[in-house]
């Protein structure tokens, strides 16, 4: 309980802070921020966090249906099949893609 107050409490004081820096601090941030997700080194570590994970959700996604069979939804497994075959793609408003 004492953790959902502390997050309440410090969602407020964000909400409170936020509103008081106005539209142009928000603006500067979302700058950036911008320039933080366009760095070659933090979009090379984003893509292979991604890669990494959807390797290991392939590997998962072996595991568990050569025990579950054919047990499986197919709606499950269709979507780690398309998260394990899924290349990247258009930019988001970041300028980072999706991968």
């Amino acid at each position: 309980m004492r953790y959902k107050v502390t997050f309440v409490v410090g969602l407020a004081l964000g909400y409170v802070l936020g509103t008081r820096a106005g539209r142009e601090r928000y603006e500067q941030l979302k700058k950036s921020a911008r320039g933080i997700a366009q760095n070659p080194a933090v979009r090379n570590a984003a893509e292979s966090a991604g890669h990494t994970g959807r390797e290991y959700a392939g590997k998962a996604f072996a595991a568990v249906s050569d025990k579950v069979g054919d047990a499986m939804p197919a709606s499950l497994a269709g979507r780690v099949r398309g998260m394990r075959d899924r290349t990247g793609g258009a930019e988001d408003e970041w300028g980072t893609s999706n991968t």
